[in-house]
């Protein structure tokens, strides 16, 4: 028999300001790194270390569903917490195939105002104006996706294995992150993927590998990084991951100015290469948690900057990060074709990644204020036979 604890459902949880500021700024760098050639991309993590907003995003998402639904599903509520998350995923799903659609003609019409087939090629989207019928079905089925759109695939994936994820977590959690990285290995050694479309290609987004990260972080959310945490934050671990970033530091230097190679043993550069995005390299795992300890170590919950108004912009962001991920998209590729088809100077750089920036932090701020506004709903109830209609009648007059 299952006992339910009802405190566990109705518990209220204190929003983790950490997490909206560092959703929103991974946001922003999500934008500035899909428009090509920007200056202003140089700001983003991917430029200064192996991992990227990517991994912000899955350990962020992770740590939630397991730090949110955890309590609940240790409570007995287990299909309530499964109720919720595929709820999740079909809006995350939904907002993906809308987001295809109207990407696509996006693409589809700038390419024809300008006659340039460029785009059409550069996005991955000159099969689907060919033969729209056959790969509106792949794009249903995840299968066909065009440059900028991998993520959200792998997203709708991880949440929906979520519930089961959480319910082994809640019993058996160190065997459960431990089954989690014996099927990344397996993984790697035998390439698994998810097929896509074109035939013969696979997701870039490797869900057998990156659930990996999503596991650990919401192993991380259901407390079991505070058993450990003497030993995560002590001096020696602090000091291996300070110069952990810094390697990778010195190793990304080689690829902006490449006369700083020859500083690079030979042997090293045959070991870490390649760095594989679509199936999580180790070297780029490990980065994120060496920058992880680094920040959770500087900024905690109880941070009184994040309650400061010029953080409010970026925390907005955060806090809306699917609308603003879309978003993010179509603003990218018009500062794209506004840089490709008039100019690419610096200014003009700088000004449409500013404006983007602004109409993202607008957006934000207008989806803010429309959940401020009461939901307005009528209860309906059935009445069970005439008998019940009798009763309700003269209380009614």
């Amino acid at each position: 028999m299952i006992i339910r604890d009802q405190a566990a459902l109705l518990a209220p949880v204190e929003r983790d300001l950490r997490l909206d500021l560092f959703r929103g700024i991974g946001l922003w760098m999500i934008f500035l790194d899909h428009i090509p050639h920007d200056v202003v991309a140089w700001l983003t993590l991917r430029n200064y270390g192996f991992s990227d907003a990517a991994e912000f995003f899955v350990f962020i998402s992770g740590y939630l569903v397991g730090w949110i639904y955890g309590p609940i599903v240790a409570g007995g509520w287990f299909l309530a917490a499964l109720k919720r998350l595929w709820r999740r995923a079909a809006e995350m799903y939904v907002a993906h195939i809308m987001l295809f659609l109207l990407f696509t003609a996006q693409i589809a019409r700038t390419a024809r105002r300008f006659d340039n087939p460029m785009y059409e090629h550069e996005f991955n989207v000159f099969n689907f104006l060919a033969h729209p019928d056959e790969l509106i079905g792949q794009a249903i089925l995840l299968k066909y996706k065009p440059v900028n759109l991998d993520v959200l695939p792998l997203y709708i994936t991880l949440v929906f294995a979520s519930p089961l994820i959480v319910w082994c977590l809640m019993r058996r959690p160190n065997l459960t992150l431990a089954a989690s990285a014996v099927l990344y290995v397996l993984s790697r050694w035998f390439d698994w993927n998810v097929a896509s479309y074109p035939p013969g290609t696979t997701w870039y987004f490797n869900p057998f590998c990156w659930q990996l990260m999503f596991v650990f972080a919401a192993w991380c959310g259901i407390g079991q990084i505070e058993k450990i945490s003497e030993l995560v934050w002590s001096k020696v671990a602090m000091t291996l991951a300070a110069a952990w970033l810094i390697f990778a530091l010195l190793i990304v230097m080689t690829w902006h100015v490449h006369a700083l190679e020859v500083l690079i043993p030979k042997w090293m550069l045959k070991a870490i290469y390649p760095i594989d995005k679509t199936d999580l390299d180790m070297l780029r795992f490990t980065h994120f948690l060496a920058l992880a300890i680094w920040v959770t170590h500087f900024v905690s919950r109880k941070w009184n900057v994040l309650h400061a108004a010029w953080l409010r912009p970026v925390i907005l962001c955060g806090q809306h990060s699917l609308p603003i991920f879309c978003l993010g998209v179509f603003l990218s590729f018009s500062a794209h074709w506004i840089l490709t088809q008039y100019t690419k100077g610096v200014w003009e750089q700088l000004a449409v990644s500013a404006v983007g920036i602004v109409i993202m932090i607008g957006a934000a701020w207008l989806l803010d204020r429309a959940e401020r506004v009461p939901n307005l709903f009528v209860k309906v109830s059935e009445a069970e036979g005439p008998e019940a209609a009798t009763e309700i009648a003269p209380a009614s007059r």
